[in-house]
């Protein structure tokens, strides 16, 4: 799995840390500069009216993570169909929840726990075979 710090996950087994299965470390650099690259361009068009609806949500502490999940799901899936055919749909997804978490994290600074819990369980629940594939090709 990729880390946030991008350093590959492992554990602690029999007091000993073992690394996940191995991973070209250069492979995921280079996927982290393309989906930077992209997060850029994503970044200038998103509107702070899209980033605010979200951040009034993750403050309804009345909605579950799950409503909360659903609710960035359509924000994504409504954000990705402006996105140009020629780039792979769950490429401009995962990029696209990435760019809307540190926009809501910075919009809102105390909201990032509960925003990139979110993003881990959207990312988890909707994309996760496509970043094993790409990690994997």
């Amino acid at each position: 799995e990729l880390q946030t710090d991008g350093n590959r996950s492992g554990h602690l087994q029999n007091g000993e840390l073992v690394f996940d299965p191995e991973v070209n470390e250069e492979v995921v650099r280079i996927i982290a500069a393309q989906l930077a690259e992209i997060g850029d361009q994503f970044d200038k068009e998103i509107k702070a009216r899209v980033v605010n609806d979200l951040v009034q949500h993750f403050l309804n502490e009345n909605l579950s993570g799950e409503e909360i999940t659903r609710r960035m799901s359509e924000v994504v899936e409504g954000l990705a169909q402006a996105i140009p055919s020629d780039m792979e749909r769950e490429k401009a997804m995962l990029v696209l929840a990435m760019v809307l978490t540190k926009k809501i994290a910075n919009t809102m600074p105390s909201l990032l726990q509960r925003v990139f819990s979110t993003t881990v369980n959207y990312i988890s629940q909707q994309l996760h075979n496509y970043i094993v594939r790409m990690v994997s090709a």
